[in-house]
């Protein structure tokens, strides 16, 4: 079961929202494996590791948090993640 779900959309491919996601989960020494259909991360932020998974479905990035720390809200993970990624 995951902590918090939510998607992004996105236009192009799918190649390239990942690329972003990637590049922003390492910059944050965070780890992130899959492949232009799914796949996972684990990153710190702000000294809290949050852990996911992410599936791409046409041109919609879904992901679904598996583990963050209990006084960070979804809608904070979700901000910076767009932030990130958008």
């Amino acid at each position: 079961m995951s902590d918090c779900n939510f998607s992004i959309p996105f236009s192009g491919d799918a190649e390239s929202i990942l690329a972003k996601a990637k590049a922003a989960v390492e910059g944050q020494s965070g780890n992130f494996a899959g492949d232009a259909n799914s796949g996972s991360f684990e990153v710190s932020v702000f000294a809290n590791l949050i852990k996911g998974n992410y599936q791409v479905e046409g041109n919609l990035l879904k992901l679904a948090i598996t583990g963050k720390p209990f006084l960070v809200p979804c809608s904070t993970i979700e901000i910076f993640l767009k932030s990130k990624i958008s």
